[in-house]
């Protein structure tokens, strides 16, 4: 599922990746950045619901884990401590 990184410490970001594990305590997916290990961090994971229509899960967590060299793609795994569903406006 498409992830998009919204925001690491107090620096707003705009990079995306993909989930490669989930679960309801947390989640690792691709990344091309390095993560300051214990920081705080907010990402939204692209869920697709019955219907064929996107559903954003907004999620705040923690870095917990860095895998990769900071010069080539890794993962991060974080925590998911608190989330929210997010649906698109209805026409």
């Amino acid at each position: 599922m498409p992830v998009a990184l919204t925001r690491a410490g107090s620096l707003r970001l705009s990079d995306a990746g993909f989930t490669q594990n989930i679960s309801s305590c947390g989640v690792l997916f691709t990344l091309q950045r390095q993560l300051d290990i214990g920081g705080p961090i907010e990402y939204v994971i692209t869920l697709i619901d019955e219907s064929n229509k996107p559903v954003n899960l907004r999620c705040v967590g923690k870095v917990v884990l860095q895998i990769g060299a900071p010069d080539r793609p890794g993962a991060v795994a974080a925590t998911m401590e608190r989330y929210e569903f997010v649906r698109p406006a209805t026409e």
